[in-house]
């Protein structure tokens, strides 16, 4: 079979020399890369490195090899346009149709999905006119990663910073793989949480769960290559930020339904991913619970957590939003789901059987989604990718 044939995109920022990390992985990988660098991207990384790594000449203009007539040829044949990084000039030259060197022009012919992660200090980014080209991007079908936040150029920190190239990568493989239909989300705002609650006993202990949020995590993946926003409610744990997801960080229960009830505000969708606790101990104690001989412990009395499922489902912040839960049953798993979806009142309800070996922490899932028009999607045993993209497309069909 052909190889994928990838263009990677280099404008000229601080970061060009990640995507030296980024044009390893998708080589390695399989994928047949040619560079396209800009001019001022070549002050930072050299036209040697870009050959080398790729094995094809990098070239910036439209006269260079003009009998192939590359600046038609390159983004005519390609599967697939990644750039990055992106800087705020090539944002406003790609949204206003400019073509001034080959990779404008690139961006220009091709026909494929097209990927920008941008790159640039704060300030940049979030001015208006910056925004203004993202949206335009966004809305013609074009996949704009959300810069991630931490250090910039110099001393400044902020949102701005390169996403990692290894998230980066994953979103590209799942842009890849839905082709054309890639950013079917685009303009949607989706919310998703994910990970486990952990409620304290006292300094050291804590009552929680096994879950990982690793499936929550590939429904944020797979929502930003299909172009959404994406807000990622993530409760303990450990995995590497999604390229592209604003992340908010939590750890109790409580905690987590005020970060998904605020972010859930202008949300189309909202995904209860998350293993919430129902329960958390009534007392906390300021000290370390100490055993004494001879006695045994005193009981640790529980109280109930809110249900944020039911509740998202019963005050839906805005019309025609869609809302959808997780079960994780381990006997009579269907008609346990069946009576969840009934009295949580959401949309959709992904149920799936766990255990100490399935599900939870592994990189694999099998489920079937409910639905409250009494219709059943089946989704065997595979990456937790897959579930989240059939997730999606569900999601998808009922925001019309």
């Amino acid at each position: 079979m052909d190889k994928p044939k990838v263009v990677l995109g280099v404008s000229g920022g601080i970061a060009a020399y990640k995507a030296c990390e980024l044009l390893r992985r998708l080589t390695e990988s399989g994928h047949d890369v040619r560079v396209v660098p800009t001019a001022s991207a070549l002050n930072f990384v050299g036209e040697a490195t870009w050959s080398a790594l790729s094995g094809h000449p990098a070239v910036t203009q439209v006269w260079e090899s003009v009998h192939e007539v590359p600046h038609v040829r390159i983004g005519q044949e390609a599967d697939l346009v990644v750039v990055a990084p992106a800087t705020a000039d090539m944002l406003a030259k790609a949204a206003h149709g400019l073509a001034d060197d080959l990779l404008t022009n690139t961006l220009l012919t091709a026909r494929c999905p097209v990927v920008f992660a941008p790159a640039m200090h704060t300030e940049m980014w979030e001015n208006q006119a910056t925004q203004e080209n993202v949206a335009t991007l966004r809305r013609r079908g074009a996949v704009v990663i959300e810069p991630a936040v931490g250090r910039l150029t110099g001393v400044d920190t902020g949102k701005g910073r390169l996403p990692d190239p290894g998230e980066i990568f994953e979103v590209c493989r799942r842009v890849l793989a839905r082709g054309t239909h890639s950013a079917d989300l685009a303009g949607r705002h989706v919310v998703i949480s994910a990970g486990g609650t952990r409620e304290p006993l006292d300094p050291v202990r804590y009552l929680g769960n096994r879950s990982s949020g690793r499936q929550g995590y590939a429904l944020a993946r797979t929502a930003v290559a299909r172009g959404a926003r994406v807000t990622l409610v993530a409760a303990n744990s450990e995995l590497a930020d999604p390229a592209g997801a604003d992340v908010v960080r939590v750890g109790t229960a409580v905690q987590l339904r005020e970060a998904v009830l605020k972010a859930a505000a202008d949300a189309d969708a909202v995904v209860m991913a998350a293993a919430v606790a129902d329960f958390r101990p009534a007392h906390y104690a300021p000290g370390k619970i100490k055993k004494k001989d001879g006695e045994e412990p005193a009981p640790v009395e529980l109280v109930r957590n809110p249900d944020v499922l039911a509740e998202l489902s019963a005050g839906r912040a805005r019309p025609g939003q869609v809302v959808v839960g997780f079960a994780a049953e381990t006997d009579d798993v269907l008609a346990n789901g069946r009576a969840k979806l009934a009295r949580k009142g959401c949309d959709l309800l992904v149920v799936n059987e766990v255990g100490e070996d399935r599900t939870f922490g592994s990189t694999e899932n099998e489920a079937v989604v409910l639905a409250a028009d009494g219709s059943a999607t089946e989704v065997p045993h595979g990456p937790k990718e897959a579930l989240a993209d059939v997730v999606w497309d569900l999601v998808a069909g009922r925001l019309g």
